[in-house]
């Protein structure tokens, strides 16, 4: 089909790709609809494997929420992870009602209300306190409840990570607390009638730089450790973040995880133990474990030429899969993978542009690449459609009905 690598992930069987097994064109009749989303189950438990096999026994993995918060994905994944982190009360109420325990899940993120923090102090949940006023609520919250709030420190750090897609920490941000700003912070919390279990801090996200990765890691893990000397508290808990990418274009190498584990091995046995060694070590990951296992599934409904342009308009488009029409974050536009989804043992190609149903020339899927050539009912598969799909979106507008989530 491609040498794409997340392509390749999915067998075809006769003339269509397949998703969990099951053909492509079968597949939609079993949906319904298109547009729709399909998530691969089996990619989603091999890529835990995969991380399993190459991270420490140490550490803990944990899935954050907000990559992928379908309630079968999160259920899924309560079996295979060892911790959720949530971004919202939403996104808490799904992780509870899974098996993972209401203290292997933390709550991270800027600007939690008094009311998502008063759900978060009842059930139990850990508290990634992002500011002194935060912190100075929960533990109102803890008095009037009667209960001893669980909770830890995210750290902005004085130092920003290269190679990230999004930077999250460094210099000026709305997440955590100045790393300069935490011993004060500390001592002020020592009257308070708070469970500190530690801190968190994550730098950045989409990282496809190893190198770069490793030495994050370092940085973060001497940080960590400076603060864990000052704290009033036995430090349990230490989250390090993650930011590990994914590749989106065939310009883009795949990470290479295999130094980041053996960084990890080190600075866990000869850092992180020698001073803490009953921390909880935990690894946040979300992109990285359901990135790759998803696909967008858009139906041609026109085919046009436009002054010798082929245009393949489908009945999906940017307000379901908002980041591959890049209008998430990119700065030069470039195509997501993308096939026809029941014609991909074809060989011959055309150079067409894939558009949307929405009145916007934002509304670009891709934009002149080579592709079987298609008519009206064929399938449109975008790839690396896993994480910050839907949810990252904008669903409302225009007023289109919301695409189909499935699990296979």
């Amino acid at each position: 089909m491609s040498s794409h690598p997340s392509i390749s992930m999915f067998e075809p069987v006769g003339s269509c790709m397949a998703v969990g097994g099951i053909p492509l064109d079968r597949l939609a009749e079993r949906v319904g609809s298109t547009p729709f989303f399909a998530y691969d189950r089996g990619l989603i438990t091999s890529r835990i494997g995969y991380l399993r096999s190459i991270l420490p026994a140490d550490v803990k993995l944990s899935y954050a929420v907000k990559a992928n918060p379908m309630a079968a994905v999160v259920q899924h994944l309560a079996g295979l992870v060892d911790a959720f982190d949530v971004a919202s009360a939403y996104e808490m109420k799904a992780a509870l009602d899974t098996p993972v325990p209401a203290n292997n899940i933390s709550f991270a993120g800027p600007g939690k209300t008094t009311a998502e923090l008063t759900q978060a102090v009842a059930a139990g949940v850990t508290i990634e306190m992002e500011s002194t006023n935060e912190a100075a609520r929960v533990a109102d919250i803890g008095h009037k409840l009667g209960i001893r709030p669980r909770v830890a420190l995210r750290v902005n750090p004085d130092f920003q990570v290269k190679g990230s897609g999004m930077r999250m920490g460094g210099g000026p941000q709305q997440f955590g607390i100045d790393v300069e700003q935490v011993p004060d912070l500390l001592q002020t919390l020592r009257v308070t009638d708070l469970d500190l279990l530690g801190f968190h801090v994550f730098a950045g996200s989409q990282n496809l730089h190893a190198d770069i990765l490793c030495e994050a890691l370092t940085r973060n893990v001497a940080l960590l450790m400076g603060l864990a000397d000052q704290s009033p508290w036995p430090v349990r808990y230490l989250n390090l973040g993650g930011g590990f990418g994914i590749p989106y274009s065939e310009k883009d190498q795949p990470l290479d995880l295999v130094p980041v584990g053996a960084k990890l091995k080190e600075l866990i046995e000869g850092e992180i133990r020698p001073q803490l060694p009953d921390a909880r070590v935990t690894i946040e990951l979300g992109r990285y474990i359901v990135g790759e296992a998803g696909v967008y599934v858009t139906r041609v409904v026109d085919r046009k030429v436009s002054r010798g342009r082929t245009y393949l308009v489908v009945d999906g488009g940017m307000h379901h899969q908002l980041a591959a029409s890049g209008n998430l974050g990119q700065v030069i536009r470039r195509n997501y993978p993308v096939v026809i989804g029941n014609r991909v043992q074809e060989s011959e190609r055309e150079a067409v542009s894939v558009v949307g149903c929405l009145c916007t020339p934002l509304d670009l899927l891709a934009d002149n690449v080579m592709l079987p050539p298609a008519e009206i009912g064929d399938l449109v598969v975008i790839f690396q459609a896993g994480a910050y799909g839907l949810t990252a979106s904008p669903t409302a507008f225009l007023g289109h009905p919301m695409p189909v989530e499935v699990l296979v």
